[in-house]
């Protein structure tokens, strides 16, 4: 379920310390029911693509930009908007070497406070280009870049409302210049009518699959 910005802005998260100057594009509820300390479950999911983590430290390293997401919590049709949009980076030279993270755009590890520094900065991802900022207890944030924009997928743990607890995830945007504004108007649609609902149902699927575990 979409939310008003609001909910995300209205929490003391700490990432507002670090990206007061991106934008709130999106917050969702996710339909992820639990006890107060089980945000890490499903930052591992996420990151993993659903899969269990990697027996050995290492072994679930994040793949290069262009690679298709691996079933998991993905979907066919998250699967194919995904594979659509990295032919399209590839043709238009959206992911080239230097147009990211540390060549285009500074990573906001750089400006995490000491204490977010010394925080676990949260695992790697198995399938698509973000790579972790930090991890707390009851908030993960993790950032992407390349020629169009800066993006930040924030997930906190929240109440909700009935003693129990859910993830909500937020997606913050720094667009580069009037490019970016107008690629993010263009895929838009795309990923309101495909990715989210394809993702938020795996999400729910994958989500019931390990509850007997926690």
């Amino acid at each position: 379920m979409r939310l008003p910005n609001a909910a995300h802005t209205s929490l003391p998260w700490r990432v507002h310390e670090i990206a007061g100057d991106f934008r709130v594009d999106d917050v969702w509820a996710l339909p992820t029911p639990g006890g107060p300390d089980d945000l890490h479950h499903l930052v591992t999911l996420m990151a993993n693509g659903g899969k269990e983590p990697a027996e050995r430290p290492g072994e679930a390293a994040a793949v290069e930009p262009g690679a298709a997401p691996e079933p998991g919590i993905t979907s066919p049709v998250y699967r194919a908007l995904f594979a659509i949009r990295w032919r399209l980076g590839r043709w238009f030279g959206w992911d080239r070497p230097g147009s990211g993270l540390d060549g285009r755009v500074s990573s906001l590890r750089e400006r995490l406070p000491a204490d977010l520094r010394a925080a676990p900065r949260g695992p790697d991802f198995r399938s698509v280009p973000f790579t972790s900022v930090y991890q707390l207890p009851n908030e993960w944030a993790a950032e992407l870049a390349n020629r169009t924009v800066h993006t930040v997928l924030h997930v906190g743990w929240v109440s909700d409302g009935a003693g129990g607890y859910r993830g909500q995830m937020a997606v913050l945007v720094k667009r580069n210049g009037r490019f970016g504004a107008v690629y993010m108007a263009a895929i838009r649609p795309f990923r309101h009518l495909g990715v989210y609902p394809a993702l938020f149902r795996a999400i729910d699927r994958r989500w019931r699959a390990t509850t007997p575990r926690r």
